[in-house]
């Protein structure tokens, strides 16, 4: 038997929808990266796009466990000299807890082009309200609980 390799006319996308509230925010960002790089699906293969699209919703919700919320930092350099910037991601998640779960969701992806495609098909939005509805998304509950 020979090794399938998919090709780009094959790949058939689903849309799929992760509720985050109330689970953890690292939970939730490896069950999204997992089905944006389609790792899923029996055709994965690690040299072709083959993932899916995500959207998360109730980002707002999501929740950091221990003591992350005061002691985790974000760090950002601006380019200047002397500018490393911090912030607490009590502070991220009061004001942009969208901005925390795509972090969270990009660091778990491969850090190549097949990475930067799987961020473009990643929504994510602080309530329970989403525009993809055309997309007739299917709910992702939890692992091994849907008919893949």
């Amino acid at each position: 038997m020979s090794t399938f390799m998919p090709k780009a006319a094959d790949i058939a996308r689903q849309w799929y929808v992760i509720d985050a509230a109330g689970k953890p925010l690292g939970r939730v960002a490896a069950q999204a990266a997992t089905l944006l790089r389609g790792k899923h699906k029996p055709t994965f293969a690690p040299h072709a796009d083959c993932g899916d699209c995500v959207i998360i919703l109730n980002a707002a919700d999501v929740v950091l466990t221990g003591k992350k919320l005061e002691q985790k930092t974000y760090y950002h350099h601006t380019g200047y000299i002397g500018n490393l910037k911090e912030v607490k991601y009590s502070k991220i998640l009061k004001e942009r807890p969208e901005f925390a779960v795509e972090l969270a969701v990009k660091r778990m992806l491969p850090a190549t082009t097949l990475g930067r495609l799987g961020m473009t098909r990643l929504r994510v939005y602080r309530g329970s309200e989403h525009e993809q509805s055309a997309q007739n998304p299917t709910p992702w509950t939890e692992w091994g609980k849907n008919n893949l």
